[in-house]
């Protein structure tokens, strides 16, 4: 699909050369097409919000407003070409929330390659950062507007049977699209685009990437058109102090700074549109853990009331940390042999490889019987996990049936007296049991009893 949409792109700027743009214009006929080494794939996928315009008919190509007549050309489209439309102003948007972006694009693209007495549709495209999610997509035009509205479940099945496929969706999964029907050439269309997508946290900082870097076809060609673009961004980090903003990729300013709320503007008149994508981190500095809450629900079209509970590791790193009590119980009946076994044991010798010289731990293999690597908690030294990886990468599949209630029996008898630890057992198996049920309600029945020190059971099927 993907391939399609960047051989329709390919053809749509091969078709844009008819386009006279008159003597008072930039030349672009030496920019519609990337060098040659640059001529993939990827290089025509958006790499910011676009509109194209959607052209079966190459006839109607010509510019709105200074006709050329250009030499008559034969046969249609189809695929339907994508005419990159020219933009002629933008403004972006960035709310952060912790770890949370709230994306806003508001641009003005112009139908400048099509007729002004012939109309086509026009597909928006908007590649999202990381983890994006569509919000929602307003479209002013001058006789009319569209708005992305969120539906349930069962009433979008009903639109699914109708929907076409060029109609829009996903192009890949970072990149949205959606088609508008039928604008006049020449027109001005005024978009609003929405997006959520998350920041990443590392070391400290967090850091936010928005793709926003135009090709340069998109810039009008004619020099005295008026170019601005402005981006705004409001960090709210819910932390009155230890901020510091670490990198940019357009030269922000900072204009507001109030009880953990950030604001910074870039604005300018430029020659050409933003050729780099928004780059933004700022780094938390405190020694000590910490964290908050956030009460106030962000304004989505599903109306859906939100809290964020958000805990900072600090920088200190010589923290004490709880100790872990775990015990691993593993399936070795006739079913584990080979891969899964094989595959279980490396598993277990990576886990036993991340404990803690305080943790303590404990294997148990079964089958129909249990077997135990020791008949009590071993504390997580060099020597123990040494003997511990020999002791299961020996153990091989044992016939009969499979017991679960044994091994499970002992492994929450070795931890019913867990004190000032985290205690956990990993159960590894392959398959189900004929009296599981009973195993279940027995287990509940014990943990529950135990009080708040019950260990977690983490349950892996092979």
């Amino acid at each position: 699909m993907a391939e399609d949409f960047a051989k329709a792109v390919e053809d749509g700027l091969k078709l844009a050369k008819r386009v006279y743009l008159g003597k008072d214009s930039r030349t672009v006929a030496r920019r519609m097409a990337p060098p040659l080494m640059e001529r993939s794939t990827n290089w025509y996928l958006p790499s910011a919000p676009m509109v194209y315009a959607v052209i079966s008919d190459p006839r109607m190509v010509d510019n709105p407003d200074m006709p050329s007549y250009q030499p008559y050309v034969h046969g249609m489209y189809d695929p339907p070409a994508l005419i990159p439309l020219q933009m002629m102003g933008v403004n972006l948007n960035v709310d952060c929330y912790v770890d949370t972006a709230i994306i806003v694009v508001a641009g003005t693209w112009r139908i400048h390659c099509v007729m002004g007495s012939r109309s086509c549709d026009c597909l928006i495209a908007v590649p999202m950062g990381n983890q994006g999610s569509i919000l929602g997509v307003e479209v002013d035009l001058p006789t009319k507007s569209y708005v992305t509205e969120l539906i349930g479940e069962q009433e979008s099945k009903g639109i699914g049977k109708i929907a076409r496929p060029e109609d829009g969706g996903f192009l890949k999964p970072h990149i949205f699209t959606l088609t508008i029907p039928q604008i006049d050439g020449g027109t001005n269309i005024s978009i609003k685009i929405r997006w959520s997508q998350m920041l990443s946290y590392n070391a400290g900082r967090f850091s936010l990437t928005v793709p926003f870097c135009f090709p340069e076809y998109v810039t009008p060609a004619i020099k005295k058109i008026s170019k601005k673009e402005k981006i705004e961004l409001n960090v709210n980090s819910s932390v009155a102090n230890g901020i510091l903003c670490k990198a940019t990729s357009h030269p922000l300013k900072e204009i507001r700074r109030h009880e953990g709320k950030f604001s910074f503007l870039y604005e300018a008149e430029i020659f050409k549109w933003s050729n780099t994508d928004f780059r933004f981190s700022y780094s938390v500095s405190s020694g000590n853990i910490f964290g908050g809450i956030l009460l106030q629900s962000l304004y989505d079209y599903d109306q859906s009331d939100m809290f964020c509970i958000y805990l900072f590791p600090g920088s200190e790193q010589n923290r004490k940390v709880f100790k872990k009590e775990v015990v691993f119980v593993v399936d070795i009946s006739e079913s584990m042999q080979g891969r899964p076994l094989e595959s279980t044991k490396s598993a277990i010798s990576a886990a036993l490889s991340k404990l803690s010289p305080e943790d303590s731990f404990n294997i148990i293999a079964f089958s129909n019987e249990a077997f135990q690597f020791s008949t009590s908690m071993e504390l997580a030294s060099k020597d123990a996990i040494e003997r511990a990886t020999a002791w299961i990468s020996m153990k091989y599949t044992v016939g009969g049936s499979t017991n679960l209630f044994i091994p499970l029996e002992k492994a929450a008898d070795m931890l019913s007296n867990t004190r000032g630890s985290i205690p956990m057992i990993f159960l590894v198996t392959d398959g189900s049991v004929e009296d599981e049920r009973n195993i279940c309600h027995w287990m509940q029945k014990r943990l529950t009893n135990q009080g708040v020190l019950c260990p977690s059971i983490h349950t892996f099927g092979i």
